[in-house]
């Protein structure tokens, strides 16, 4: 039976079924969760297939409620949290005179409200990790238009700035309890949530995902007195604009 357990969120495709596969690779029983069920449940059988110890929770990750479920799904398995990633996230593109309110709320729920309701319920299984081996770990995706702020991408790059500065004020605040967070802020990645970029930036000229699972399995490795805060991934030739008509 696994000694380590993780949380995966927005697991069902992409960059989380590829963060979630590497942690069950590394020893870790997982809990994953994203709003589509059937997604869902295939990213399980998948995990289940490769020899994964996993059980999958569909649940609104921009909703409290939604988020306690996945948790409270957790705890019934496992006392400890070694791992835990917010991956869920959505974007939409919009001038600023034309933000819709509910597109509005959406992005600020999934991408950042998210995040701190997942510290707050996961706090103390993180500290059974963290006092265990001084290395339990919360990946939280960010992105570079979290650096720098991109036009059309306006509250999804407040979002993703967001996320940056609580991931620095968690490694201040939970330091003495053995737990890091790292934000990991890349440009355009190979997945569907970047099909509306493929007809001016090829797929292989993008960020992969398993560029982005190597950058994880690196922080898995790290000793317990280094602390990575974030990690910006850019493509050939920097940071590629969105550019809107």
């Amino acid at each position: 039976m696994p000694q380590r357990a993780a949380i995966v969120t927005g697991a069902s495709s992409g960059i989380g079924l590829g963060l979630a596969h590497l942690l069950g690779q590394e020893g870790h029983a997982l809990t994953i969760a994203a709003r589509r069920p059937e997604k869902l449940e295939n990213a399980r059988a998948e995990l289940a297939a490769a020899g994964h110890d996993v059980v999958a929770v569909a649940a609104d990750l921009g909703d409290e409620e939604g988020i306690g479920q996945v948790v409270a799904a957790h705890r019934e398995r496992h006392d400890r949290l070694d791992v835990l990633v917010n991956n869920a996230g959505v974007g939409f593109g919009e001038p600023v005179a034309e933000i819709s309110t509910r597109k509005l709320d959406i992005q600020l729920a999934t991408n950042l409200r998210s995040i701190p309701i997942f510290y707050r319920e996961c706090v103390d299984l993180l500290a059974v990790a963290g006092a265990e081996h001084a290395n339990a770990l919360v990946v939280n995706m960010s992105s570079i238009a979290g650096k720098q702020g991109e036009p059309w991408l306006s509250v999804y790059s407040a979002t993703k700035a967001g996320v940056v500065g609580f991931t620095q004020a968690m490694n201040r605040e939970l330091k003495g309890q053995g737990i890091k967070s790292t934000a990991l802020c890349p440009a355009f990645v190979d997945t569907a949530m970047t099909d509306f970029m493929k007809d001016r930036l090829a797929p292989e000229d993008m960020i992969q995902v398993a560029d982005v699972v190597e950058s994880v399995r690196f922080l898995l490795r790290l000793t317990p007195g280094c602390v990575v805060p974030e990690i910006v991934f850019t493509g050939r030739g920097g940071a590629l604009k969105v550019q809107t008509a």
